[in-house]
């Protein structure tokens, strides 16, 4: 059924159309309104014997989801930013457990200082924890990729984060369209997991694992993660009969004859594309590249996809203070030799303009771009911060000085 709805709507019908079982949940601003529906529908019994708990915090939340998953239950939980770094330590031990929870994370800045608007920086602070990494364009994405994030979860037994932007995609409204129960029980089967504790059946699960085999254990986790990529094309193709629509790990737009091709994740492919056809209208030949997939990482497809690229212009939502790209580092692997230019974007919700975009894109084209670039930077603000730093070892906070003088305030 297709409708106007808010996307953290949608993905709470999406979540609620995959019958979970038990929904932990702490709530952080911009994920509340996910779980807020989906608290309604099991206080209504819209969703049976479905249960909500509340829980003290967001460790509390994620620890929740691992017994209930580890006793069989289809688990489903939602954080964002801070919480996701409070839940650092569980995201381990899910990963290491090989339980298949799910979650969404509505992507927001990490402080200091304190920013409640969108970038990537918390998922991709985890992007090593052994959890897969989906990432949503829009949210009809966002609302497909849930509902592929539980079959493969429970197909290979692997925690899944669909990650989709902070109140650019949560709390936008668009046209949405969901499928029915019977098709998704069709797509989706009841939960049968690889490992569960039954007190019938007793079994250790997460036990101590010394020298001996630890490496051993640790080299399998990497192969069920190496596994996302050859069954995620085919659970894919089972979802776009369901839906018409076709996920992919990566989505190449007008990269034919392109030889400047956009690598990005995220809601910024929308502006991305529309900047594109109109540079491609006035015959300069770019492209943009979708990433889908990030965890594990989609090397060989995004070869295929950038081969006829003679540069590679990475848009990052995050980066690694004192290094760069974190994106870029992934795809310069996977094209060796072609030059990549890393051009960090957007932190802390500032917009992502077509005309700021079309710069950045004219400036590559003729290879004037630098390696490594912050779009939209005021320079005048860093340079006269740098030179109070300098000038007197009590130089006041960093922050607050960079917004007094934004707003041209005197000293």
């Amino acid at each position: 059924m297709r409708s106007q709805i808010e996307g953290s709507r949608a993905v709470a019908e999406a979540v609620a159309l995959c019958r979970p079982q038990v929904i932990p949940a702490y709530p952080i601003s911009p994920q509340t309104h996910i779980v807020e529906a989906l608290s309604e529908r099991v206080a209504t019994g819209a969703l049976g014997r479905c249960q909500f708990i509340n829980a003290e915090s967001e460790f509390g939340a994620m620890s929740l989801a691992i017994g209930a998953s580890a006793t069989g239950g289809r688990s489903y939980t939602a954080t964002a930013s801070q919480g996701l770094l409070f839940m650092a330590e569980t995201l381990y031990n899910a990963a290491g457990l090989g339980l298949p929870i799910v979650m969404t994370v509505a992507n927001r800045a990490i402080g200091a200082p304190i920013n409640i608007w969108n970038d990537h920086s918390d998922a991709m602070s985890q992007r090593d924890s052994g959890w897969v990494q989906l990432y949503a364009e829009n949210n009809q994405e966002a609302v497909d990729l849930h509902l592929l994030a539980f079959r493969l979860a429970e197909e290979l037994s692997l925690p899944v984060m669909v990650c989709m932007d902070g109140f650019v995609l949560t709390h936008a409204v668009e046209a949405v369209d969901l499928p029915d129960q019977a098709g998704v029980d069709a797509f989706l089967p009841p939960y049968q997991p690889r490992q569960v504790l039954d007190p019938a059946d007793p079994v250790s699960i997460g036990a101590m694992v010394g020298p001996e085999a630890f490496t051993e254990v640790r080299y399998l986790a990497h192969v069920r993660q190496l596994a996302v990529l050859e069954r995620l094309p085919y659970l894919a193709g089972e979802l776009a009969a369901l839906t018409g629509r076709r996920l992919d790990v990566v989505s190449p737009y007008r990269c034919d004859g392109a030889d400047t091709v956009v690598v990005a994740l995220g809601s910024v492919l929308g502006t991305l594309k529309d900047t594109v056809d109109e540079l491609r209208d006035e015959g300069v030949p770019v492209g943009v590249l979708g990433v889908t997939a990030f965890r594990p990482f989609p090397f060989e497809a995004v070869a295929t996809a950038l081969a006829g690229a003679r540069r590679v212009v990475v848009l990052e939502r995050a980066f690694t203070t004192g290094v760069g790209g974190i994106v870029s580092a992934d795809v310069r692997a996977a094209r060796p030799g072609t030059a990549c230019h890393t051009v960090v974007a957007g932190l802390g919700g500032r917009p992502v303009t077509s005309a700021s975009l079309r710069g950045m894109l004219r400036d590559a084209v003729t290879d004037q771009l630098e390696p490594l670039t912050f779009l939209d930077l005021h320079r005048e603000v860093v340079d006269r911060e740098l030179a109070r730093a300098a000038a007197t070892r009590r130089s006041g906070p960093t922050a607050e000085n960079v917004l007094h003088d934004l707003r041209g305030g005197a000293r």
